[in-house]
């Protein structure tokens, strides 16, 4: 697979410690994912060795400050990874933004004591994080939520299960949102994230089913019963759950899903056109015909849409400016139009796209999975649609989402190569 630069339209984003870091994820891709495709495919079990490759070159520590020897780089750095990850592979790019999500819950709510104790190691990739919010019978209804943890007088005791939990079974520590008051009370008061061993007594992963998409990658559920977590393990304060949580989604899980999309949309697109060109069809290729370029051409203009509104949006939210809207309409647009264009290529390649021995069918099904996460598309047109609304009536108009941590772990702009 050939390994492009940087396309000119992202230059207004990139300085050249983003394109150094563009190639050197390409290469790595290539040399170190790409012979592991296969296999993660056909044993359809969790590829633990992945995450270490990862950990190996402190991807997890990509928006870690570098005085607990993160990198410090930002979210355009952290899209590139991803980003280029999913071109070869969507379950590694998925293993990295899975436990990139609950680094924003440290970094955000954790205290100095917890930032000391537990960074270093997430940096290194020696403690790999996971976020345990969905339920079973809720998903993603936040104010439904059933598991509780409640006072006992000395420790918080947590019951519950959690679901569709990204990295579940490889994850060292889990942050968990549980309902600490009772019914009826607001959820934004209701909640508290709890820090939670994954080898702490009581905590259960349920074992490992491949899904549709994203083999290789565990995306599974996660029982909790009467597991007993010291105040010190708090997250945030109690009853601020529901903000770590949302806040978390927001400013790291909508653009992960967005990067991850992208990934698998430019895939989906370069698949299409060698498969077109190389075609027989007349006395000519497929690609010759202008109905083929026609829907080609589609393709492309998707493409470069959901790269720039992409790219655009977390080099807003590296700066500090007020972004949700752009956030928003990231991930959301970023999945529709990935999901033509997948859906455009399985039509391309007609029965072939069918065929396992494909590429594109497995890009097509790891398409499918950056729909629900971190909101789905109906979820996030509301939210612009509420954003709006409230622009026209000051009065109700609320701090943005991506201005409420501005100016914490904000990275350099810098020119030198970070994390290659």
């Amino acid at each position: 697979m050939s390994m492009p630069a940087p396309p000119h339209s992202l230059d207004r984003f990139l300085t050249p410690a983003h394109s150094a870091l563009w190639e050197a994820v390409d290469d790595f891709a290539t040399r170190e994912i790409q012979p592991r495709v296969e296999r993660m495919e056909s044993a359809q079990r969790v590829d633990r060795k992945i995450a270490r490759l990862l950990a190996g070159r402190r991807w997890f520590g990509v928006t870690v400050p570098e005085a607990f020897g993160g990198m410090a780089a930002g979210h355009v750095a952290k899209t590139i990874l991803i980003h280029r990850l999913a071109r070869v592979s969507g379950a590694v790019a998925a293993i990295l933004q899975a436990s990139l999500i609950p680094v924003a819950a440290l970094l955000y709510y954790g205290t100095d004591e917890q930032h000391a104790a537990l960074l270093p190691s997430v940096a290194d990739g020696s403690v790999l994080m996971s976020i345990a919010v969905t339920e079973p019978d809720q998903g993603g209804h936040i104010g439904g939520m059933t598991t509780a943890a409640e006072w006992d007088g000395r420790a918080w005791v947590l019951t519950g299960v959690k679901a569709h939990v990204g990295n579940s079974h490889i994850a060292d520590l889990h942050v968990v949102v549980a309902r600490t008051s009772p019914t009826g009370t607001r959820t934004s008061r209701a909640l508290t994230a709890f820090l939670v061993q994954g080898d702490q007594r009581g905590v259960h992963s349920v074992p490992h089913s491949a899904k549709l998409g994203l083999r290789g990658f565990s995306y599974g559920q996660i029982t909790f019963d009467q597991v007993r977590i010291s105040p010190n393990d708090v997250l945030g304060d109690v009853g601020q759950g529901f903000e770590v949580a949302q806040s978390s989604s927001i400013l790291y899980g909508r653009p992960n899903l967005t990067a991850l999309s992208l990934g698998l949309h430019e895939r989906a697109v370069c698949l299409t056109a060698q498969y077109v060109s190389k075609r027989p069809r007349y006395q000519g290729k497929l690609a010759d015909l202008s109905v083929i370029q026609d829907r080609l051409g589609q393709m492309s203009a998707r493409l470069l849409m959901a790269r720039i509104l992409a790219y655009h949006a977390v080099d807003m939210l590296d700066r500090g400016l007020p972004c949700d809207d752009e956030l928003l309409a990231a991930k959301a647009l970023g999945h529709d139009l990935a999901s033509e264009t997948g859906n455009d290529a399985m039509q391309l390649h007609a029965a072939n796209g069918l065929d396992v021995d494909f590429p594109i069918e497995r890009v097509w099904r790891d398409m499918q999975s950056t729909y629900a996460p971190a909101g789905t598309g109906e979820v996030q047109r509301r939210r612009l649609a509420e954003n709006l609304l409230q622009q026209e009536d000051k009065a109700g108009a609320r701090t943005a989402w991506s201005v409420l941590h501005a100016g914490r772990f904000q990275p350099p702009i810098v020119d030198q190569p970070v994390g290659v």
